[in-house]
């Protein structure tokens, strides 16, 4: 199943998701995770991108610093919390290059 049928079928807003960092438009691993529908949130998201990741250059994911996290508007941390993700641990940015390579590196759509 392909993004754009999720977000078709459950009526999501892309661009709710989409946050600017660093310059560049970027997704977080967690929105990333619960689209793709994964059952272990980000975890399955950074041990896919673990296992392939010569294919995973800066340009195509970083991990924000703490800065950048606290920059982040305070709605879009809520919401974070507020999904249940807590920010124990620093996100994962994928650009859209990283997003096309994380979504060929998932093997199926819920991970």
């Amino acid at each position: 199943m392909l993004i754009n049928d999720l977000i078709e079928k459950e009526d999501i807003k892309i661009e709710n998701m989409i946050y600017e960092v660093r310059g560049k438009q970027v997704m977080l691993d967690s929105d990333l995770a619960e689209l793709y529908k994964c059952k272990n949130g980000t975890k399955t998201i950074n041990l896919a991108v673990k296992r392939h990741i010569n294919r995973f250059p800066e340009r195509f994911m970083f991990q924000l610093t703490d800065e950048e996290v606290s920059k982040l508007s305070r709605f879009q941390i809520e919401t974070l919390k507020g999904r249940g993700h807590n920010v124990k641990y620093l996100p994962y940015a994928f650009t859209e290059q990283g997003v096309a390579m994380l979504a060929t590196i998932l093997r199926t759509p819920c991970c």
